[in-house]
């Protein structure tokens, strides 16, 4: 997924963050269309069946629909999933530990910035596979724990610790911030989440890299411990395996 990964489309997502609060219709609009170009350039997305767990709002599933295909947005939280003021079409709730649909219905599932929002993100994964069809994709992407914006609202202090840059955050807005450190926000990491889908039978990894970098910049996933500072947002492309009935991938 190397195509089109310019300087300047880099530099235009970048950009574009500092939209994030002020024009967020904007902001999710760019980063989904720019998702559904990058995915649709390995993924044949017109006619698929697309699952977006955690879609929120429903911004990916609004481009994903606009390549032609049919998007389910599946999130658990009611307040995410309306907070644009209504519901968005072709959603339901539920839990991405047990997604409410039988096994290998879906060619496509996507998840965008969730998996360090789950407590057990290699459990969601696997679930993830369970719902795709052997031959079918997962798109995955996460901000690892020690990029810039690891700590959400607590970066890049969380650098100097995680409670000492909530204990700032609260100090100076006399409140606690929205993703909190073991509650709804958990440290995900680069190296580990690569040989966890590197050596499941479930995958096949067609693609990892950083999801906002130019294409030049793809292979620092591949160099330990500089990967978990600078990729700041992971995204991996997989490929359903054809694994037998019986082999099933069990997480604590």
């Amino acid at each position: 997924m190397t195509a089109r990964r310019t300087l300047r489309r880099s530099a235009k997502l970048l950009k574009a963050f500092r939209l994030e609060q002020s024009d967020p219709d904007c902001f999710y609009d760019l980063i989904a269309r720019d998702a559904a170009e990058r995915v649709g350039e390995r993924v044949r997305l017109s006619g698929a069946l697309v699952l977006d767990v955690g879609g929120g709002a429903g911004y990916l599933a609004k481009a994903f629909r606009a390549a032609g295909s049919t998007c389910v947005v599946v999130e658990p939280d009611l307040t995410e999933l309306s907070w644009r003021g209504a519901r968005p079409d072709g959603a339901v709730i539920g839990d991405g530990y047990r997604l409410p649909f039988r096994s290998g219905r879906a060619d496509l599932v996507l998840s965008s910035n969730v998996l360090e929002h789950v407590q057990r993100p290699y459990r969601m994964l696997d679930e993830l596979a369970r719902v795709t069809r052997p031959g079918g994709f997962v798109w995955v992407s996460f901000t690892n724990w020690y990029s810039p914006w690891g700590g959400h609202e607590i970066s890049p202090w969380h650098y100097l610790g995680a409670e000492r840059a909530l204990a700032r955050y609260r100090r100076r807005y006399g409140r606690s911030p929205k993703n909190l450190l073991g509650t709804n926000l958990f440290k995900v990491h680069v190296g580990e989440t690569l040989r966890h889908v590197g050596s499941s039978p479930l995958f096949e990894v067609v693609d990892a890299g950083p999801r906002y970098h130019p294409a030049f910049a793809r292979g620092v996933v591949r160099v330990p411990g500089l990967r978990e500072v600078v990729t700041w947002n992971l995204e991996l492309l997989l490929r359903r395996s054809r694994v037998p009935a019986e082999v099933r991938a069990v997480n604590p």
